[in-house]
């Protein structure tokens, strides 16, 4: 997942015990990595989903890297040398940093006070803010989630219930500015009170969204062209969406659907795939259901299989159907060496392999309306990461490693180094599961074929550092980019 902070009350109050937490322990950020990098490459992975042509580059256009949300990368990170970290303070949660063709990283934040959501440009050299842009505000999660789209615009729903295409531009004095370059209203089929949750083009160049109400629709902002397919009475969808050639694979709090569009462009629905949704929202998720982006991936053309975890009682259950027709392939309990059955974040998914991060008991300062009670009210932060393969011709699934890992963001899995990369919070007592203010926080490398961190640095000590389980992005200069509570971590190696 990946969101915005929660109410003023609750931000006011984690910026101040983050500020007091620094300060104790005198902004403290080593830059030496705490073990070597790896001798080689691990395992090969592949293929990944084909490119989207009305996104930007694969790993860096989406927050999950691309329209599949496969959560991969072709880009490698961090190298050889010593790890070096450094943060751009912004005093906004920035859930997703992405970047375009021309290499410019794109930041789309939450300022902690006032909570109007703002899209920053990046210099790709240092991370600091070139020129920001304020939309207008809407719901907890309407800041989070955008698209970079082929013309290097940014691609999202703002407060106002209208689809943006966010340009930056230099002026006569060669300034760089963010406008609104395209703008269409989608207020026809979104009710007031109703708010985009998720977005993303398809193969014809139509953008799909959801609302967290349950509306599912298309927008045409070259023709005005806006349709729209509200589902079963009760199901909200509280995380993005994914595209493929097969369709748009959408998770609600009940069930999975994969929907394509006639010639109108109105959706339709394919197939639709009950989950065990559990009898309530469990501590470390955001709503009472699946926390899965579904995710597109497979071993022939990268996108045969759909992934997402469920939210059963006493496990977390990682089930995967095949794109086409729905069907299963298998359901395989993950996350039980941490003992913490839930996942708010989407799967990583490549070739036969697919991998969850744990997020039981992650104390988001705040959830969305209408998320209902944690059962029980909180918990230790658990952790845990699992591998999954898929055998090969789709007649099962085996969990490969499973290990207690305490992954505080969503791990992206580089194609191009072999490694998956993430942010790990690690306890300020030593072997407990609890969280405080003053919990530090470390980028991790780790190898994908045993689940172990092969190489780690500090990034900070305090509230400053969360990275709230949100999705950090590599560039093409092999950055490590990481958003965070009150701005962005740049990972980088010297």
């Amino acid at each position: 997942m990946s969101h915005s902070p929660g109410s003023r009350r609750t931000a006011r109050r984690q910026a101040a015990g983050a500020l007091l937490a620094a300060f104790l322990l005198g902004f403290a950020t080593p830059a030496s990595a705490v073990s070597p990098a790896p001798a080689g490459s691990a395992a090969s992975f592949g293929p990944t989903p084909p490119h989207n042509p009305y996104a930007g580059p694969d790993g860096t256009a989406t927050m999950h890297g691309d329209t599949g949300s496969s959560d991969t990368t072709p880009l490698a990170g961090p190298g050889a040398g010593t790890l070096k970290s450094s943060r751009t303070a912004l005093a906004s949660a920035c859930p997703t940093v992405l970047a375009g063709f021309d290499g410019y990283p794109v930041a789309l934040c939450t300022p902690i006070f006032g909570q109007v959501p703002t899209v920053h440009l990046l210099d790709p050299g240092d991370g600091s803010s070139l020129a920001s842009l304020q939309l207008t505000k809407g719901s907890l999660l309407g800041g989070v989630y955008a698209y970079i789209d082929h013309l290097d615009r940014l691609v999202v729903a703002d407060g106002s219930r209208s689809l943006l295409r966010v340009g930056h531009h230099r002026d006569a004095a060669g300034d760089w500015r963010l406008t609104v370059d395209r703008r269409l209203s989608l207020a026809s089929v979104i009710p007031e009170g109703d708010a985009v949750t998720g977005l993303a083009p398809d193969w014809s160049g139509r953008v799909w969204f959801a609302t967290g109400g349950g509306i599912v629709g298309t927008a045409d902002d070259a023709t005005g062209t806006v349709r729209a397919l509200s589902l079963p009475a009760g199901e909200r969808v509280a995380n993005s969406i994914s595209t493929a050639p097969e369709g748009t694979a959408v998770t609600t709090t009940h069930a999975t659907y994969l929907l394509t569009a006639d010639g109108t462009g109105a959706p339709r629905t394919v197939w639709r795939k009950e989950y065990d949704r559990g009898s309530a929202r469990k501590p470390g998720l955001l709503s009472w259901g699946s926390g899965s982006t579904p995710t597109f991936f497979g071993p022939g053309t990268g996108t045969e299989y759909v992934t997402i975890v469920d939210n059963a009682d006493t496990a977390a259950n990682l089930k995967v159907y095949r794109t086409g027709d729905g069907s299963d392939v298998c359901s395989v309990p993950v996350l039980r060496a941490a003992d913490g059955p839930a996942s708010e974040n989407s799967p990583v998914g490549a070739g036969r392999s697919v991998f969850v991060a744990g997020t039981y008991g992650y104390p988001y300062p705040a959830v969305p309306e209408g998320a209902g009670p944690a059962v029980p009210a909180s918990a230790g932060f658990t952790g845990g990461l699992s591998r999954v393969d898929v055998r090969p011709g789709g007649t099962g699934c085996d969990l490969v490693w499973d290990n207690t890992v305490r992954s505080a963001a969503v791990p992206k899995l580089s194609t191009a180094d072999g490694l998956l990369h993430t942010v790990v919070r690690d306890p300020l007592i030593p072997g407990t599961e609890g969280t405080s203010l003053l919990d530090p926080y470390r980028y991790a490398q780790i190898d994908p074929d045993s689940g172990q961190v092969v190489r780690s640095v500090r990034t900070g000590v305090g509230s400053l550092y969360d990275s709230l389980q949100m999705a950090g992005t590599i560039t093409r200069d092999g950055a490590y980019l990481q958003g965070t509570v009150t701005g962005v971590l740049r990972i980088t190696a010297q």
